[in-house]
């Protein structure tokens, strides 16, 4: 399990229902990413997805910041030849560096609690999240720009459907830097708290939907809308949703969604998020 693993950039606990807090730990460096926090997040992850009894993941930053980007110390952040090594050393190949990222495929829902400062790559990492709480008067931007690169993670196809196209052209054509509250306003963060509220209102959500909500019910639907952003037929989406409704109401946790209901009682799930499909879907 990925709470009892040894990492060295990250801290992971897993409560009592079943949420998991991965906390980016070099706070000294404002938590800014190495080539071992990327691994090992990302890794860490995939692990915690992979566990039943982990009905969501929150992650924040320890210290004041969230993430403050790629950490420059370590030499060029785009040398491909010594992210190459670095994987060949860990035994990856580097063509699952994108698909190591693809937090989107996680049938557990991800919850970020931005803290602090997220700018660069901390900001792209967030907005792969399915939800983000950030703080109120919190450092943000995709200042890719203004250090003459362009931002990564999916960012320019993302952004526009997040905020619309002309808001996603100003905030990375300039690569300026705006608050929580104002990414709250454009729609980028789902709200904005006091800065020492984060995590708390990042974690009642996530222990809501570790309670009261089914895994298999939750899984399927997470990824079903970001599978369908990419889908251009909505006739196709509508016929494999209505299929996956039916089946849905088939599954244990159906009966029991309506009886814990009745009875006024915490439901007992039976289904298990990573519960097969009646037929595979490409989540790409």
């Amino acid at each position: 399990m990925a709470e009892g693993s040894s990492w060295n950039t990250l801290l992971v606990d897993i409560d009592d229902v079943g949420v998991a807090t991965v906390t980016l730990n070099r706070p000294d460096k404002l938590n800014a990413i190495t080539l071992e926090m990327d691994r090992e997040f990302f890794e860490c992850m995939k692990k915690l997805d992979a566990e039943p009894e982990v009905r969501a993941i929150v992650v924040t930053g320890a210290g004041r910041a969230f993430c403050a980007g790629v950490d420059m110390s370590e030499g060029n952040p785009f040398d491909q030849e010594a992210h190459a090594e670095h994987d060949e050393s860990l035994g990856t190949s580097s063509e699952t560096i994108d698909e190591r990222a693809a937090l989107w495929r996680l049938a557990t829902p991800v919850i970020g609690a931005i803290n602090g400062a997220a700018v660069g790559a901390g900001l792209t990492i967030a907005t792969l999240f399915d939800v983000n709480i950030a703080a109120e008067d919190a450092k943000l931007g995709f200042v890719f720009t203004r250090r003459g690169i362009l931002p990564d993670a999916s960012i320019h196809w993302l952004l526009p459907r997040l905020v619309g196209v002309q808001r996603a052209l100003e905030l990375l054509m300039t690569g300026r830097t705006f608050t929580g509250a104002e990414a709250a306003e454009m729609g980028l963060v789902l709200r904005a708290v006091p800065a020492d509220e984060v995590l708390a209102a990042a974690r009642e959500l996530a222990r809501d939907i570790a309670v009261n909500t089914s895994p298999l019910a939750v899984g399927v639907a997470k990824r079903l809308v970001h599978h369908y952003l990419g889908e251009s037929s909505r006739g196709d989406a509508i016929r494999q949703e209505t299929k996956l409704v039916w089946w849905s109401g088939e599954q244990p946790d159906a009966m029991e969604g309506v009886m814990s209901f009745m009875q006024q009682r915490a439901p007992e799930w039976k289904t298990d998020k990573h519960t097969e499909l009646p037929e595979p879907i490409d989540w790409r």
